[in-house]
């Protein structure tokens, strides 16, 4: 007996500028939190893998943005869906306090970690006692 197999057809990935006229896109939940010398910012963006992640600096703006396997998600056949499908992109006015050349991110389980360094003037300063 020969089996036959419907093979799904197989796009290519869109390209960010397509993706983000034609998908679905809701912003991540975020933390912000500071210490003395930095800022930080925690975006969950569950189901985003490393190499689908842009973080960056444009015209004053921190731009975050997380792709999932779009293509993949609309050729499943769900028999309940209460999971939102969708990519993630959020914008953010930079202060002058941030240090835009230091800033770098990471990503780790689901996580969005980018640390926002504050530039020298702004951080607390102790001033010695003569």
């Amino acid at each position: 007996m020969t089996e036959t197999r419907e093979l799904t057809k197989v796009e290519p990935k869109r390209s960010w500028e397509e993706a983000l006229e034609k998908e679905s896109w809701v912003a991540p939940l975020i933390d912000i939190y500071e210490t003395n010398d930095d800022y930080f910012l925690v975006a969950n963006m569950p189901g985003v893998n490393k190499e689908d992640v842009v973080v960056k600096v444009e015209d004053g703006d921190l731009v975050i943005m997380g792709r999932i396997d779009f293509q993949n998600e609309l050729n499943r056949k769900y028999l309940v869906k209460e999971i939102d499908t969708s990519n993630y992109y959020r914008k953010f006015n930079l202060s002058d306090s941030i240090d835009e050349e230091k800033i770098d991110a990471k990503l780790e389980n689901g996580k969005l970690f980018v640390h926002l360094p504050k530039v020298e003037r702004i951080k607390p300063k102790m001033i010695e006692i003569k």
